[in-house]
């Protein structure tokens, strides 16, 4: 499990390339027939990458709850997932089972346990990639799956901006209740490669970017930082990014892109947002 620390922006200021990617970019999320944990302290979110075979991952065999001091990981918590490759089943709860394709959704409320993986891929095998955010929770609300098509759609941005994007919303309060997880995925239109610019904050949340639907000779580069110090980091097919409440999050690539965005914080309200005029950012 790699541990990402909370961090100040008086410090990042000093930060190389180096030390910036080590505390906020995790660069190997995916690895086959395993699963990847992210514990972060930014609002002690944990991301995680999950890449079931035939034989399944149990996510409690493979995560020390010490860690979390709770009997199994889903104790004091609720966890989103997305899956971004071939079919997948989970289990949990000795009997629930939730089969979801390319881009299906699922929550997973607090007390969950006995949560399993399993590829439902038939020869050839397709390759799998799960991408689990968790967050603490305070109450148990239902399970469900959000299939691609059940997510809320909202076209933004426009072609003269380079940021015409369709976000869709799976985690929100318009879709279904959670104690304060939000998740959704935003795809970028054919010839726009700029996303949430001009940029923004929100203090009262920390957001998570994972970037997917790249090619091997494709990049994104991730602005982030204080608005008046930013920074960027060169980012990778799914590459995940770390965001505080304090720093901007916005990316420009070198053609389209998605990523998974996912939130947490003291509140859900999606319009609160303090926004930075252009003519502020340095």
């Amino acid at each position: 499990m790699k541990t990402a620390w909370n961090t100040h922006p008086d410090d990042v200021r000093t930060y190389d390339s180096e030390r910036l990617r080590d505390m906020f970019l995790t660069e190997s999320l995916f690895t086959p027939g395993d699963i990847n944990v992210v514990y972060s302290h930014i609002d002690r979110v944990v991301a995680l990458g999950v890449c079931p075979q035939a034989t399944p991952l149990a996510l409690d065999e493979v995560i020390d709850t010490k860690a979390f001091g709770t009997p199994f990981f889903l104790a004091r918590r609720e966890m989103g997932l997305v899956n971004l490759g071939g079919p997948v089943e989970v289990t949990c709860n000795e009997g629930d089972s939730y089969q979801l394709d390319y881009l299906d959704g699922l929550y997973l409320g607090m007390g969950t346990q006995a949560v399993s993986f399993r590829s439902l891929s038939e020869d050839p095998p397709t390759e799998t990639a799960v991408y689990c955010l968790s967050a603490p929770a305070h109450h148990s609300w239902p399970s469900r799956i959000i299939k691609r098509e059940e997510a809320r759609q909202v076209e933004l941005g426009s072609q003269q901006n380079a940021n015409l994007r369709l976000l869709t919303q799976y985690l929100h309060p318009d879709v279904l209740t959670t104690c304060q997880l939000c998740m959704g995925i935003t795809h970028l239109r054919p010839g726009n490669v700029w996303n949430t610019m001009p940029a923004h904050t929100h203090a009262r949340r920390m957001e998570a970017y994972l970037y997917f639907n790249m090619a091997p000779d494709q990049v994104v580069f991730h602005f982030m930082g204080d608005p008046r110090e930013t920074r960027h980091l060169v980012v990778r097919n799914k590459q995940l990014v770390l965001s505080p409440s304090w720093s901007i999050h916005s990316g420009c690539g070198t053609r389209q892109y998605s990523f998974v965005w996912g939130m947490a914080g003291e509140n859900q309200t999606f319009d609160d947002m303090d926004f930075v005029a252009m003519t502020d950012l340095r």
